[in-house]
C-alpha cells in the first residue's frame, strides 16, 4: 500500500488512484481529543461528524459527497496521518519475528482512513478545486511528503522487510504474494531505505521541496490558463465559429462580468481547438501566442524558476540515490528500463515524423499561396489551413461530424455498447447517488452473469475549476483481501453547451471518451488481491496501453453505426461520410507525431541532466534541445511547452512522457491480434480481460501482455498506423 499512497499523495496529477481503504474504527474508537479536534467541524452552527472517519455506508463505499465539506479535509488528513504513522510503528516495533503476514501484508492493510481521503482531496484539486483546497494543498505537500519518507526510511521497517524478502525462497508464497514482496523491496531500495541516516535526512528535504514544487506548479498553470483566456470585443472577430460557440463564449464572458463580450478559454495543450476555425489571422495569433506564453512572461504564476528548481532537485535526487540523473531513475522501473531505449525509440522516429510534417507543410503552403495568403505558413496557422487541406483532399470537413456525435449517444451507444458486446457488461444509470458537481453521472456496472461489480462516475465537462486534459482515478480501488468493488471515474474536458442545446463532440473527443473508459475498464476488471496491484497499478509506459486499444472500437463499424446517428434525425451517418471518415485517419500524422515527439524529447532533455548541467533559462534551453534533436520546426511546436507541460512537473510522467507513444506498440500490435481474430466478440473480450485487464500490476507488465498475445509485441503496426512505413516496405 505504501507505493500506492506515495504515488497518490506526491501527484495531484495522477492518472491512477490505487489505494488501499478497508475499514478503519469509527470515531468513537478513537482518542477523545482527536474526535473533539477532528470529527465535529460546525456546518450551520450544528455539530456534524467528518466523514472521512468511518468507511462510507453507500453504495460500493462510494465518498458522500453530498456531507463533505472543505472543513473536513485538514482534519482527516491530521488524524489519518497519524493513524497511518502509529500502524507502522506498531509493524516496525513488532516483538515477533517478521512474517510476510506481520510485515507485507501488514502495510497493506495500513493507512485505510488517510488512503480515503487522500483519494478524494486530490481527485477533487483535479477535478473541482477551490482556494480553500488550494491553500491546504501547498500545506500538505511537504507534510504528506515527510510522512511518506517517515515510513520507507524507517530503518527498523526496513530490517522486517530485508529479512522476509531474504527468506523469500522458503516461504512457499504464491506467485501473486511473492511479487507484492518483491515490489515492496524494490519501493524501498528505490525511496532510499539502504541510504545512510545523513543521506536520508538530504532525500527529506528533497522529496519535501519537490511536492511543494509540484503543487505550486499545478496551480500556477490552472491560474495562468484561466488568467490568459482570450476577452475578444466582436462577433466579427470570431467569424468560422459556429453559432452555439458563439454563445458559450459569450455566456463564459458574461460569467466574469464581461457582458457584450466574448471569452475563448484555453485548453491544456499547446494546440487549441479553435485554430481550426477561425478565419481571422490575427486572432488565431493571438490565441495561439496566449497558449505558448503561459506561465513563462513573468507575473506571479510563471513557472519557469520552478521549472529550473525541480530539474536540479531530481538530478540531485537520483545522483544520491546513485543514478546518473532522473531519468534514468525513473526508467528504470518502467518496461522500457533505460534511457538507452527510449533515445533509441525517440531518435529512429523524430526524422521521419518531421520529414512527414514538412511534406504536409508544404502542401499547406501551396493552398496558402493558391489563395493569395501573402504569408508563410505559421504555427497558429497549420490548423485552420490543414483543415482546408482535408476539405480539398477528401472533400471532407470534420464539423460534418459533429452532429451525429451527441455526448449521450457516443457513451451510451458507443462507449457502452463496445463494452457490453466485447465483456458482456451492462450500465444503469444511479440517480440516488451524490456527486461531487451537478454534471458528473454515475453508472452502476453489471457483469455478464448479472451480477453488480463496479461505479463509473462520468465527469464530462469543462469548467474553470477543473485541470485540462482528460484522466481516471479510483475513488475506491478493487481488493479481495478487503472485498472491495471499485469505483472509478473518467473525466474530460469538453465545452459544456448553452442551456438546452446538445453537446456535440468532435471525432478527437469522442476518440477520448472511448480512450478514458479503457482505463476505466482496467480499474473496473481488476481482479487481485492486493491493493498494491489494484487496476492501473502498473508501469507507466503500460498504463496507456489497454486505453489505447479500446479507441479502436470508436470506428468499429457496429459500433458506429450504432452510436453515430444524427441528433436531430436520428439517422445514420451516411456511408459515404463514414469512408471519408477513414480515409483520413493518417490525415495530418507528421504533424501530431512531431508534436508528441517534441513534448517528449523535451522531457528527456531536461530529466537526463546532472546537477550541474541545469541551465539558467528555460526558454533557450527548449529551444536548443528542440534543434538537437532535430524537431525544431517552428509551424510544428511541441505539444506542451516546460511551464505548462504539467504531466511531467507536477504529475506522474517525469522522464516518462514518452510512455504513450511506447504503450501504441503494444496497442497497435494488439488490435492486429483483434482483426485477426474476428474482432468485436466475448470470446477475445474475455480472453483480453482474462489475460491482462484483470491482472492489474500483480505480474510484470511483460508478462501480461506475452500471455495474451503469445509473443513479444512488433513494432510494424505501429509504423503502419502512423504512416511511418507503407505496406511495401
Amino acid at each position: 500500500m505504501t507505493k500506492s499512497l506515495l504515488m497518490l499523495l506526491c501527484s495531484s496529477l495522477a492518472i491512477q488512484s490505487s489505494l488501499a481503504a478497508d475499514p478503519v474504527p469509527t470515531s468513537s474508537a478513537l482518542p477523545k481529543a482527536a474526535v473533539t479536534a477532528a470529527s465535529k467541524p460546525v456546518q450551520n452552527g450544528n455539530f456534524k461528524p467528518n466523514p472521512f472517519f468511518a468507511v462510507s455506508t453507500l453504495a460500493y463505499e462510494l465518498p458522500p459527497f453530498d456531507q463533505i465539506q472543505n472543513a473536513h479535509f485538514a482534519p482527516a488528513f491530521a488524524e489519518g496521518m497519524r493513524q497511518h504513522a502509529s500502524e507502522i510503528n506498531a509493524i516496525a516495533e513488532n516483538p515477533v519475528n517478521p512474517t510476510f503476514d506481520n510485515t507485507v501484508v501488514a502495510m497493506e492493510r495500513a493507512g485505510q482512513m488517510l488512503g480515503r481521503v487522500s483519494r478524494v482531496f486530490f481527485s477533487l484539486t483535479a477535478a473541482n478545486t477551490n482556494p480553500t483546497l488550494e491553500d491546504l494543498s501547498r500545506d500538505l505537500a511537504p507534510k504528506l511528503s515527510a510522512h511518506n519518507d517517515s515510513i520507507h526510511l524507517n530503518a527498523k521497517l526496513f530490517q522486517r522487510l530485508n529479512t522476509v524478502y531474504d527468506y523469500r525462497a522458503n516461504l512457499a508464497l504464491d506467485a501473486e504474494s511473492r511479487h507484492l514482496l518483491e515490489r515492496y523491496y524494490t519501493d524501498f531500495v528505490r525511496a532510499g531505505a539502504k541510504l545512510s541516516d545523513a543521506d536520508k535526512i538530504k532525500l527529506k528535504a528533497y522529496n519535501a521541496e519537490l511536492a511543494t514544487l509540484a503543487t505550486n506548479f499545478s496551480q500556477n498553470v490552472l491560474k495562468e490558463t484561466n488568467a490568459s483566456a482570450l476577452i475578444v470585443d466582436s462577433k466579427a472577430e470570431l467569424k468560422g465559429l459556429s453559432e452555439n460557440e458563439l454563445k458559450a463564449a459569450a455566456d463564459a464572458a458574461k460569467a466574469r462580468g464581461l457582458d457584450g463580450k466574448f471569452l475563448i478559454t484555453l485548453m491544456n495543450t499547446t494546440g487549441q481547438p479553435y485554430l481550426a476555425s477561425l478565419n481571422n489571422r490575427v486572432m488565431r495569433k493571438r490565441l495561439y501566442e496566449a497558449s505558448v506564453e503561459r506561465a513563462n512572461h513573468g507575473g506571479e504564476f510563471d513557472n519557469r524558476d520552478i521549472v529550473l528548481s525541480i530539474v536540479k532537485l531530481r538530478a540531485e535526487r537520483a545522483a544520491l540515490l546513485g543514478y546518473p540523473n532522473h531519468a534514468a531513475y525513473s526508467l528504470e522501473d518502467e518496461t522500457a528500463k533505460t534511457t538507452t531505449a527510449v533515445n533509441k525509440m525517440l531518435a529512429e522516429l523524430a526524422p521521419t515524423a518531421v520529414a512527414n510534417a514538412k511534406k504536409e507543410a508544404v502542401e499547406i503552403q501551396k493552398l496558402i499561396d493558391a489563395k493569395k495568403g501573402g504569408f508563410k505558413l505559421a504555427a497558429w496557422d497549420w490548423p485552420y489551413y490543414s483543415e482546408q487541406v482535408r476539405k480539398a483532399k477528401y472533400s471532407f470537413d470534420e464539423a460534418q461530424l459533429r452532429p451525429y456525435f451527441e455526448l449521450d449517444h457516443v457513451l451510451q451507444d458507443g462507449v457502452f455498447f463496445a463494452a457490453n458486446k466485447l465483456y458482456g457488461i451492462s450500465f444503469k444509470e444511479r440517480k440516488d447517488l451524490p456527486v461531487y458537481h451537478p454534471s458528473v453521472r454515475v453508472f452502476e456496472v453489471f457483469d455478464a452473469d448479472g451480477k453488480a461489480m463496479a461505479l463509473f462516475l462520468a465527469d464530462m465537462y469543462a469548467r474553470d475549476t477543473k485541470r485540462g486534459g482528460a484522466w481516471m482515478n479510483a475513488y475506491v480501488p478493487q481488493s479481495g483481501l478487503f472485498a472491495q468493488r471499485p469505483v472509478v471515474a473518467n473525466h474530460l474536458n469538453i465545452p459544456q453547451p448553452p442551456a438546452g442545446q446538445p453537446t456535440l463532440l468532435s471525432y478527437d473527443e469522442v476518440r477520448t471518451a472511448f480512450h478514458e473508459f479503457g482505463h476505466a475498464l482496467h480499474g473496473m476488471f481488476s481482479n487481485v488481491r492486493y491493493p498494491r496491484f489494484s487496476g492501473t497499478s502498473v508501469p507507466r509506459d503500460f498504463v496507456e496501453y489497454p486505453s489505447q486499444v479500446n479507441e479502436m472500437w470508436a470506428t468499429w463499424p457496429e459500433v458506429l453505426q450504432n452510436y453515430a446517428k444524427h441528433y436531430q434525425t436520428g439517422a445514420a451517418m451516411p456511408p459515404e461520410l463514414v469512408a471519408k471518415l477513414g480515409a483520413t485517419t493518417k490525415f495530418n500524422q507528421g504533424f501530431s507525431t512531431t508534436e508528441y515527439l517534441a513534448a517528449s524529447l523535451l522531457d528527456q532533455r531536461w530529466h537526463q541532466l546532472k546537477p550541474a548541467q541545469v541551465p539558467g533559462d528555460v526558454l533557450e534551453f527548449e529551444a536548443l534541445a528542440l534543434k538537437q534533436a532535430g524537431v525544431d520546426f517552428a509551424p510544428v511546436p511541441p505539444r506542451y511547452r516546460s511551464t505548462y507541460f504539467s504531466h511531467i512537473f507536477a504529475g506522474g510522467y517525469s522522464a516518462g512522457y514518452y510512455a504513450y507513444l511506447w504503450s501504441e506498440v503494444l496497442d497497435a500490435d494488439t488490435v492486429e491480434w483483434f482483426k485477426e481474430n474476428g474482432g468485436l466478440t466475448r470470446k477475445n473480450g474475455d480472453w483480453f480481460r482474462q489475460q491482462l485487464l484483470s491482472r492489474g500490476g500483480s505480474i510484470e507488465a511483460m508478462d501480461a501482455f506475452r500471455s495474451f498475445r503469445g509473443r513479444d509485441p512488433q513494432i510494424d503496426p505501429l509504423l503502419l498506423r502512423r504512416g511511418l512505413k507503407t505496406e511495401n516496405k
